[in-house]
């Protein structure tokens, strides 16, 4: 199959109660934002995955959406089994999709080399599956005194996203013939006839369940983290008749930006910035104005790509500071809603987010309200490559 139509479903409905938090443990923070955000950041952003749907628990709807913004969301049922078959049945009502990954929220830390290994195993397999060998001593345990070792050989540890031809997950949920809960998906596809490979899993992506697990993920992902800082300057020229698009806001002026695009100095500016956290050139690399599909669009699909990126390496956001230049018009009346707008683009909370402006004293292009000028500097933190790995 040349081009498979790929969609991710996020089982994102649970309480949390075992997590012993007030919220439940996929909004909880880990890492510096919300669990889910993580993972959903991860697939969203995966360039063979077209769709991300998550499912909730009823009443979860403000929470999700100050999780990680928009999304595509069908509320979940009293298992897991009921909330996957929900998920599933609301893509295949959408039009349906070739491949399916089905993902536990509880495991925030996906690499897209794992989703690249669990696509792979689907050219010759209706489902895949991640998993790492046991490497602890099994015993059993009879009224409280050590009994028998068990051997551990062939024996793994199951993890989350599952992979799986569509058409056939979608059957074995149908067709699921009742009996004790399965604890996954790939156990009823199995049990529908079709064959599940293996591939190698991430020690990341261990499931945070417990409040000591909240330490250890910290731990895990911090630990191998490390913080860059890049800036970004842009400057584009006020004209009459143009929108004026500043920070992702249509703010009411005589003048606009004039540019390619829609000339959001400001989100260019934080957009070269996160380039620049990852070496990934600048804008005009990714979005060249020769390029005819880029006239007139939302500098705010700019802004996505780049962070994107950043989730594509397993990196976070830590923040974003930016400084206009112009005498006209004036920032302040305005600061609260692009403040608000860059946290909602970015998946950051608002205190993540600076926005401060300044004037030449009348001197200059930008003094004489010829234009206006962007600053921004944005702080990363993001993976450590590993030695000889290439970028």
């Amino acid at each position: 199959m040349s081009n498979p139509r790929v969609a991710a479903l996020i089982v994102a409905a649970g309480s949390g109660s075992r997590a012993g938090s007030p919220v439940p443990k996929q909004f909880a923070i880990v890492a510096g934002k919300p669990m889910i955000a993580h993972s959903h950041a991860a697939l969203a952003s995966h360039p063979a995955i077209a769709t991300v749907i998550v499912a909730i628990g009823a009443g979860q709807e403000a929470a999700l959406a100050a999780a990680i913004g928009t999304a595509a969301i069908v509320i979940g049922g009293a298992t897991r089994r009921d909330s996957v078959r929900a998920g599933l049945e609301a893509i295949a009502a959408a039009g349906g999709a070739d491949r399916v990954l089905i993902h536990d929220a509880a495991r925030p830390f996906l690499s897209p080399r794992v989703i690249d290994r669990l696509l792979a195993a689907l050219e010759t397999h209706k489902g895949a599956l991640p998993a790492l060998p046991v490497a602890d001593t099994l015993v059993r345990f009879d009224d409280g005194a050590m009994a028998d070792n068990v051997s551990r050989d062939g024996l793994y540890r199951v993890q989350t996203p599952q992979a799986f031809d569509f058409d056939a997950v979608l059957a074995a949920h149908r067709g699921w013939p009742g009996g004790p809960e399965p604890t996954d998906d790939a156990q009823m596809v199995r049990a529908n006839g079709d064959e599940v490979a293996m591939v190698e899993g991430d020690i990341m992506l261990e499931k945070v369940t417990y409040p000591a697990d909240f330490a250890a993920a910290e731990a895990r992902h911090g630990g191998g983290l490390v913080s860059r800082s890049a800036t970004g300057f842009d400057v584009h020229r006020l004209e009459a008749g143009e929108e004026l698009w500043l920070g992702g806001v249509l703010i009411p002026h005589d003048k606009g930006l004039s540019g390619h695009s829609d000339a959001d100095v400001a989100l260019h500016a934080i957009t070269d910035a996160l380039l620049g956290c990852t070496g990934e050139g600048d804008i005009g690399t990714h979005f060249p104005p020769s390029d005819p599909q880029w006239r007139g669009a939302a500098s705010s699909q700019f802004l996505q790509h780049a962070a994107s990126l950043i989730a594509a390496r397993g990196g976070i956001i830590d923040f974003i500071d930016l400084t206009l230049i112009c005498e006209a018009p004036k920032v302040g009346p305005h600061r609260a809603a692009m403040r608000a707008r860059l946290a909602e683009l970015l998946r950051l909370r608002a205190d993540q987010v600076s926005i401060k402006a300044t004037t030449t004293e009348r001197l200059g292009f930008t003094g004489r309200g010829e234009g206006i000028a962007a600053q921004a500097i944005a702080t990363v933190r993001l993976p450590e490559p590993s030695s000889g790995e290439q970028r």
